[in-house]
């Protein structure tokens, strides 16, 4: 998400960093072409004349002039600017209530409200331990209940059964009469949705409400549609007390526009984010962490909470007492790689990497894309278990039989020993350092970068943290 934005805005502002002072003019030139990248992005033009307005206020001020570095100085502004755009703090559920917490959730018909409600459920249970109940009222969509029902099984949450026949605010009041006796912590209500507002919906949702009296109305809009989803929100806003916003499907909006338009323009805070289609891939929303995305400053907060839900504890003790020893085998390896697949391929990790904004692209073009793991997996699979603990094993007839395995050449099996050979020196100078402790106080003195550790074929972004060592030795030919 954000893709198109961050490349521009990444464009000006390495111009800005390489100038030794700013005058006036260069700051002025340089919030034009932030505003033009910001209409590009579909972003609402009362919001981006208010956010150029109050960048070029502070940039052009005191502020700048005493800075040290100028350029790097603009960027802050900027980058505060655009987190007070999106909202400032993030914002989570009200949950601090009596049991029952009530959360309703509303949205146009085909905005994702059905899978998000299960979503958003999903995550209450597992992250928070919250006891949940989902309740369906839409009575007009075909099997729109029984989906609910489906996705309840899906995430194992409990959904109120189904009475044909039922008015959604009849269903509410059995929903809500359910969670109190069955001692739920929070109710989900999932209205029905319209192809678009009308006085109907609107008055169903206001009878709702008022039965239910939810602690939140969260109201979902498809993020693709750009403009629309921010005006389709004032529409709701003007009508029902939403309390925030979840946008759907910003896996695959490049702009960013409904995003950055959203809090300006309705006031409602966004409070998550649908990055999938599986029923884990929801994000909270923090406006702090999507602006240092933006501008290509990484997020490892996300990142770091990423792997701490995806790496098992066992598979982590394992391997720390292996690299305690300095050891590191084609099994080890194999487990890196399956743990790149699942906190989201390459793309994914690159780009909450700071400094790494362009690297992406870069190394989609040197043909590091996620069929890179597959590939380099096969090769590994081809191997004996033997053979895989002790990779120095592999003579010349053992590597035609490895590649023919893998359906892949020789030389690729050499690049993926290579790249093999290259971490596990790696690791070796990471225990010579003293181990973990003493890596964390090195980078520090260094700002970030690995000592002796190869990258992509020279696309690492400065001192930043770069790729494994001899990604770009297993390259596409």
């Amino acid at each position: 998400m954000f893709e198109s934005l961050s490349e521009r805005l990444g464009g000006v502002f390495d111009r800005l960093r390489g100038r030794g002072a700013l005058t006036e003019a260069d700051v002025r030139a340089a919030m034009r072409e932030v505003r033009v990248a910001l209409l590009e992005a579909d972003v609402a033009l009362p919001v981006a004349k208010s956010f150029i307005d109050k960048v070029t206020e502070r940039a052009v001020g005191a502020e700048v002039t005493r800075s040290v570095t100028p350029g790097q100085q603009v960027v802050k502004i900027v980058h505060d600017e655009l987190a007070a755009m999106l909202g400032g703090d993030a914002e989570g559920l009200e949950l601090d209530v009596t049991p029952p917490a009530i959360i309703m959730m509303v949205g146009l018909q085909g905005s994702g409200k059905t899978t998000t409600t299960a979503k958003i459920a999903k995550r209450l249970k597992e992250k928070d331990r919250k006891k949940v109940l989902m309740a369906s009222l839409d009575v007009n969509r075909p099997a729109a209940q029984e989906q609910l029902r489906v996705l309840g099984e899906q995430t194992e949450v409990a959904t109120l059964p189904v009475i044909a026949g039922q008015q959604p605010v009849d269903i509410a009041r059995r929903a809500l009469q359910a969670a109190k006796l069955q001692g739920f912590d929070v109710l989900m209500l999932d209205t029905a949705g319209r192809l678009h507002v009308d006085a109907a919906l609107m008055a169903e949702m206001q009878s709702v409400a008022a039965v239910a009296v939810p602690q939140e109305i969260l109201l979902v809009v498809d993020s693709l549609t750009g403009q629309d989803a921010v005006n389709v929100a004032e529409n709701f806003s003007k009508q029902v007390d939403l309390t925030g916003v979840v946008l759907t499907r910003m896996d695959g909006d490049a702009r960013g526009g409904a995003a950055l338009s959203m809090r300006h323009v309705t006031g409602k805070p966004i409070k998550f984010v649908g990055v999938g289609e599986k029923l884990d891939a929801l994000d909270a929303f923090d406006p702090q962490r999507v602006a240092g995305r933006i501008l290509g400053m990484g997020d490892v907060v996300s990142l770091v909470e990423k792997a701490a839900a995806t790496i098992e504890q066992e598979d982590a003790e394992r391997m720390a007492a292996k690299l305690a020893k300095g050891q590191f085998d084609m099994n080890d390896l194999r487990s890196q790689l399956q743990q790149m697949q699942k906190m989201g391929g390459m793309a994914g990790l690159i780009g909450m990497l700071p400094g790494m904004g362009k690297l992406a692209a870069q190394a989609e073009k040197a043909g590091a894309d996620d069929k890179l793991l597959g590939r380099m997996e096969a090769v590994i699979l081809s191997m004996t278990p033997k053979e895989r603990g002790k990779p120095e094993l592999l003579n010349a007839k053992r590597k035609i039989r490895i590649a023919n395995g893998a359906g892949t050449t020789v030389q690729e099996v050499n690049k993926l020993l290579k790249m093999h050979q290259e971490m596990s020196t790696a690791m070796k100078k990471i225990r010579k350092m003293g181990g973990m402790k003493g890596l964390a106080g090195l980078m520090g003195k260094m700002g970030g970068g690995l000592p002796g550790l190869g990258g992509l074929g020279g696309l690492g972004g400065g001192g930043m943290p770069q790729l494994p060592p001899g990604f770009d030795r297993f390259n596409k030919r």
